[in-house]
């Protein structure tokens, strides 16, 4: 019997081993590496879409998960890369579609709006004057579309890239500075061929076009 211990508390001992190694309800562990995550969406329209949290009044929620505007201000210059494109894709699904809230993903950011203007209340002036011109805008552009809307194919947003001009702070009002460009084209084609619509003014965010002004000023 003296000769049989050892060898049950050996397997005892391999027992205890094997149990603490997994137990019940632990789920294995991830050793892929970090994960990131972009501050812009770069999937197809819809998902963008998504991706940015609903403010009461449609657009980003100031802040929140996602919003630009948490962030501050750089100089860099504005690039056309895959965040720009989802966002370009989102506005030209509202547009097709006569859903101007949809495209708020690709207007500028209330935060970073509240950064930039040196105005009372730049949060009123964003939702009153904005916002309200860029759903009318969203809406007579569809109109302009007319029944050929649902066919009609998105070429791409043409950037005035060469006109980008930076506005310093102090200038319009404006606590911030933005690179800021006037005169681009929304490329698109229907069974009749080419055409365009207008983007009258785009600013930056971080490196990062939005739309400001879709027509004109007001």
């Amino acid at each position: 019997m003296r000769r049989t211990r050892p060898r049950v508390r050996s397997i005892v001992l391999l027992a205890l081993v094997g149990s603490g190694a997994c137990t019940r309800g632990e789920p294995p562990s991830w050793d892929g590496g970090s994960l990131s995550v972009a501050p812009l969406p770069t999937l197809p329209a819809p998902a963008a879409s998504a991706a940015v949290e609903a403010a009461p009044d449609g657009g980003p929620e100031a802040g929140g998960p996602g919003d630009p505007g948490a962030l501050p201000q750089t100089r860099e210059r504005p690039r056309e890369g895959a965040p720009f494109q989802a966002r370009a894709s989102v506005l030209w699904t509202a547009i097709v579609q006569d859903d101007a809230d949809a495209a708020l993903p690709f207007f500028f950011p209330l935060s970073a709006y509240k950064q930039v203007k040196a105005i009372p209340n730049p949060e009123a002036d964003w939702k009153r004057r904005l916002v309200a011109a860029f759903r009318r805008d969203v809406h007579r552009l569809h109109e302009k579309l007319g029944p050929r809307a649902a066919t009609a194919k998105l070429m791409e947003i043409d950037v005035a890239t060469e006109r980008a001009h930076w506005v310093e702070p102090g200038e319009e009002g404006n606590k911030l500075g933005y690179w800021r460009v006037f005169g681009s084209k929304i490329r698109y084609e229907t069974d009749r061929g080419a055409a365009t619509l207008d983007i009258s003014s785009l600013i930056s965010w971080r490196g990062e076009w939005y739309v400001v002004h879709l027509a004109g000023f007001r």
